[in-house]
């Protein structure tokens, strides 16, 4: 099928674009990447009658790297920042769920702020923003905001975006010194949606987890973080306790039922992810005490 008519905007600045939107509000789409929104508009599953393309905006393609976090534009696309060394250096967590999106076709043209604004719960890098406590960058023609990461997904496919405002960029905060972090998801075949996915950090101080953390993908209605850290905190690495964590996660889940998996056996592959996820992170952690931190750089 073929998109619905629409006019096409071809803003050179970010103040254009959001005119735009100020103007056309809920008959507007940003489009970035379009890996997301194209398929969408085929399908005829939304009909805008008004396109803002923002490939010409000059400023939203750049990657920086802060001591306390990993920040992006709008128009970075997947593979730019998995292929980045400061962000993997600073932040592995990045290029550990990236290598899990899609294929690599789609990781080339395909943004992560994109990803992040469809707010689609199978996705992965909504799951990395909720662990890393990261936020989005937010304008209109009535100002800008930085939206939390647990404030900005509201639902499957919901984001707090309003109808005037587009994402600009977004912050991937650094772990503390010591935390390792891995990616984990199970797909019927490489770049496929995920069944189930985990993403984890846990942080090994003097040969003890300090703290442990958790978030989902395509079991949550929103990228949540499950924090194990009551249970796995004082615990020395060969000593934890992997098999309650698993546990804990499966408890925490609610997978819907699809035509791919059941409920019950999402919930299972959340047990052996977790256990998997920890089990590297862990050994990432006690691996390279020099972690992503800022005071790794010290």
């Amino acid at each position: 099928m073929k998109p619905s008519p629409f006019v096409h905007h071809a803003p050179r600045s970010v103040d254009e674009a959001i005119a735009v939107l100020a103007e056309h509000g809920h008959d507007a789409k940003v489009l970035a990447g379009g890996q997301s929104l194209i398929p969408i508009l085929n399908m005829r599953l939304a009909a805008p009658g008004h396109l803002v393309d923002i490939n010409r905006v000059t400023g939203l393609d750049t990657i920086e790297v802060t001591p306390t976090a990993v920040h992006i534009g709008a128009l970075v696309r997947h593979t730019g920042l998995e292929r980045h060394e400061g962000a993997f250096t600073h932040l592995p967590l990045l290029r550990q769920a990236l290598l899990n999106v899609a294929h690599p076709v789609i990781r080339n043209r395909g943004t992560t702020v994109g990803s992040l604004a469809h707010a689609d719960p199978s996705g992965e890098m909504p799951a990395v923003l909720a662990l890393t406590h990261g936020s989005v960058d937010v304008i209109s023609s009535r100002g800008r905001r930085i939206v939390a990461a647990r404030d900005f997904f509201l639902g499957p496919l919901e984001s707090c975006l309003q109808e005037d405002e587009m994402a600009t960029g977004a912050s991937f905060g650094r772990f503390p010194a010591g935390t390792g972090t891995a990616f984990a998801e199970s797909t019927r075949r490489h770049g496929d949606y995920a069944l189930a996915g985990v993403a984890a950090a846990v942080t090994v101080v003097d040969g003890v987890i300090t703290s442990a953390r958790a978030s989902f993908v395509s079991v949550t209605p929103t990228p949540d973080v499950l924090d194990l850290s009551d249970l796995l905190a004082g615990s020395a690495p060969q000593d934890t306790k992997w098999i309650q964590a698993a546990e804990q996660a499966r408890e925490h889940v609610d997978p819907d039922a699809d035509i791919h998996a059941s409920s019950q056996y999402r919930r299972m592959l959340v047990g052996v992810l977790m256990s998997r996820a920890l089990t590297e992170a862990t050994a990432n952690a006690t691996a390279d005490p020099t972690a992503a931190g800022p005071e790794a750089e010290r």
